[in-house]
Parts: structure tokens; C-alpha cells; sequence
């Protein structure tokens, strides 16, 4: 790099240094959690890079393991945290320099996706788009009365089952998901900004959650609970462990808990548009990875296609999806076309790809909001991209 900075994968040895100075660009906790990152078995140094200027450590990233799933399609992700920059260092393209080796080691792992929540705008630069919208999170005006036979405690990892199988099931409903990874439970467990909790009955768990550490509010996310009672003892317990009493939750809509609390929130009108960011690093390999998802869709509606192709245009480059009798073939890239109607194909702008693949509007959703969102067969392509719901369980909560 310039300037004899050197860009290279963290080691043992910087683990005091990448800690200060995450701890003075972010917050303390950030240096726990890059400490429960690399000395995990499942992610390990090779996850972290730093910028040295001789002997200092001056900027980093870290890349986590994740997975996106849509549908019965799973995709190998990404999900770059923990980034810093010494304050006289920047402006010197540091993040862009370790975004850019953090985008090479996902794609060796064969990740076709990154997601994140940042800075807003800024992960635009690299690539990033906003596709997934984040749920709000609500005042409670009541609380429901527990009826005593729960002991709500302090998740332990041989707790860690009972609590995957829980959020397993509350996001079945949703379209696309983003579990926790196995390791990921671990340093939750262990990190310092947030805190897991159960809810036992009969030596057995029957609700978890995570909030944020007690005080004068307290921020409840990520509920998942057996049943409607279950979720209402959660939600009781909870509360009394914040001193104020005050208390806010995350409103996952259908879950249990979703519909359980219903009556006990004050639902109120979006404010601001707050969105997890995706990055498509491939077109023609993601579009590959959703071909048995497309197909179901299209069985699904009825819609017989054989013998021609599905074409989706991003104007700088297009791609085709041959259908066959049986399935649908692999995905054919080809040059710019500025005019996918003229091919019975579907237009959109290529920072529009992540939202239309994975986001809450739906090609007919887009098409009401942006010009350069249109397709020729409207039937067609609204069957393959519809509108999605989405639940991610992300490192950190996003508020």
C-alpha cells in the first residue's frame, strides 16, 4: 500500500492493539468481540486483516461466516464487522483497501452474498445496497401477567439447541432468513452488548430472547416462544428485569410472539426507512443458486415456458435463464442491453438487483418507485420476483 503501509491478515500478536483501537473508534465491547471472534475455532485469525504503518496497527475488518436463505435455497454469505481506522489515518482508502481483501476472502469461501447493517450510505462505496427492511422496534403500554410456572434465566450454551430450534421455527414463516451460525451463539453468549435469555418450565425451554443489558430502557429482540402463553411469560419476565420499566421489543409480525404482544404495543407508522444492506458480487452465480427457486415459482403459478429463455437485463449487462421441460438451465451472461422489452425481458438498475431478489416490493413494488425497474412481461416476473418478508438474526442488534 502507500506510504509503506502494509495490508495482511491479523495475528496473536496485534490483539492488543486491534482492541485499543476498536475500543477508541467504537465502543469497548467492540474489543470482546473481536477477541471472542478470533480465538474461536470457527473463525480464527484468518478472519481478521489490519493495515500496519511499521509495527502499528492502524486500521481493520473482520469477515464473519453466515448464511441467507430464501425459500428451500440456502446461500453461503458474509458479513464484515468490526472496522476501524485510527483517526489521523483516514481518508487514505484504508477500509477500502481491507473492504476490498475482505470481498476476495468472502468469495474463496464461496460466499455469493454479503450482508450487513452499517454507516448509512458509506457501505454503499463498496458495492452495498439496502434491500431488507429492519423491523421496528415498539413502546409496550401493558404488560400481560405471568402465570408463575416459568423461571425466566440467563441462556447457557448447553441451552444453545433449545434456543436454534425456537428462532428455527419462528422464522419458518418468513421468506428469506438469516440464522445464527453455530459460532455466533457462542460469542453471543459471551459478548457484553447484549444478553440471551430463557424461559424454563419443567426443566424445559419454552421462549428465548436478547436484550440489551438492564437499565432505565431495555431493548427486546429477537423473541421466539413455544406458544402464545410462553411468549406472554417471556415478555413479563423481561420487563421486570429492567429498573425503569421501560421496555421496547423488535415486532417480529406473525411469530408467536409477534401475535401474542399484539395487544400489549403501540403500533406506530414507519419513521424513518432503516434497511440491512446486501451486496451481489456476482450476478450470474447468485441467479444460478435461485434457478430450483425460480422454477418452483413458476410451477407454482401454472406458467409453462419451455423452449424460451428468461431474461434479465441490469443495461450494462444482461442475463439469460433457458427454460426447459424439466428445470431451468444454467444462467448465460451476455453484453449490455439497454432494451430488455425488446426481448420480452425485465430492466432494472444494477443497484436494484439485491432489493428486487430479496426485498419486502416485488417487481411490482419497484416498478411504482423507479423508472429504470420495468419488465415486458409483468405476469411473468412479478410471479418470479414477488414481494418478501424477511428475518435477519444479525451479531448486532440494530439499534
Amino acid at each position: 500500500m502507500p506510504d509503506g503501509l502494509v495490508l495482511r491478515e491479523a495475528r496473536p500478536a496485534d490483539l492488543d492493539q486491534i482492541a485499543a483501537l476498536l475500543s477508541e473508534r467504537g465502543e469497548p465491547d467492540d474489543a470482546v468481540d473481536h477477541r471472542l471472534v478470533v480465538t474461536d475455532p470457527d473463525a480464527g485469525w484468518s478472519a481478521c486483516a489490519v493495515v500496519v504503518d511499521g509495527d502499528r496497527v492502524v486500521s481493520t475488518a473482520t469477515l464473519l461466516d453466515e448464511e441467507v436463505r430464501i425459500g428451500d435455497v440456502r446461500l453461503p454469505a458474509g458479513q464484515v464487522e468490526l472496522v476501524a481506522t485510527e483517526s489521523e489515518y483516514e481518508g487514505r482508502g484504508l477500509v477500502r483497501a481491507l473492504m476490498h481483501w475482505a470481498h476476495e476472502r468472502s468469495a474463496a469461501r464461496g460466499h455469493v452474498v454479503q450482508a450487513m447493517i452499517g454507516i448509512p450510505y458509506f457501505y454503499r462505496l463498496f458495492g452495498y445496497e439496502y434491500a431488507i427492511d429492519v423491523p421496528q422496534a415498539l413502546n409496550v403500554k401493558a404488560l400481560p401477567p405471568g402465570d408463575g410456572t416459568a423461571t425466566l434465566r440467563a441462556a447457557r450454551p448447553s441451552d444453545i439447541p433449545a434456543m436454534a430450534a425456537l428462532q428455527a421455527s419462528a422464522q419458518s414463516g418468513f421468506d428469506v432468513t438469516m440464522p445464527h451460525s453455530e459460532a455466533c451463539w457462542r460469542w453471543l453468549l459471551d459478548h457484553e452488548s447484549s444478553n440471551l435469555w430463557v424461559l424454563e418450565q419443567a426443566d424445559t425451554v419454552i421462549a428465548t430472547a436478547r436484550t440489551t443489558p438492564p437499565g432505565e430502557e431495555m431493548l427486546l429482540a429477537e423473541a421466539a416462544a413455544r406458544d402464545e402463553a410462553a411468549a406472554r411469560d417471556l415478555l413479563s419476565g423481561v420487563a421486570a428485569l429492567s429498573p425503569g420499566g421501560q421496555i421496547r421489543i423488535v415486532h417480529r409480525a406473525g411469530t408467536v410472539t409477534g401475535n401474542a404482544w399484539q395487544e400489549f404495543i403501540e403500533h406506530e407508522p414507519h419513521r424513518n426507512a432503516e434497511q440491512y444492506y446486501i451486496r451481489v458480487p456476482d450476478v450470474a452465480a447468485l441467479l444460478d443458486r435461485l434457478r430450483p427457486l425460480f422454477w418452483q415459482r413458476l410451477a407454482k403459478a401454472g406458467i409453462d415456458r419451455t423452449g424460451r429463455d428468461i431474461v434479465i437485463s441490469t443495461f450494462g449487462a444482461h442475463y439469460r435463464i433457458p427454460v426447459l421441460a424439466d428445470g431451468l438451465g444454467e444462467v448465460v451472461t451476455g453484453g449490455a442491453m439497454q432494451s430488455p422489452g425488446a426481448a420480452g425481458g425485465v430492466g432494472l438498475a444494477p443497484d436494484y438487483l439485491a432489493a428486487l431478489l430479496f426485498g419486502p416490493h416485488g417487481l411490482e413494488g419497484l416498478t411504482r418507485i423507479r423508472p429504470d425497474v420495468y419488465a415486458a412481461d409483468e405476469e411473468l416476473f412479478e410471479v418470479l420476483f414477488p414481494p418478501l418478508t424477511a428475518d435477519v438474526l444479525s451479531y448486532y442488534l440494530p439499534f
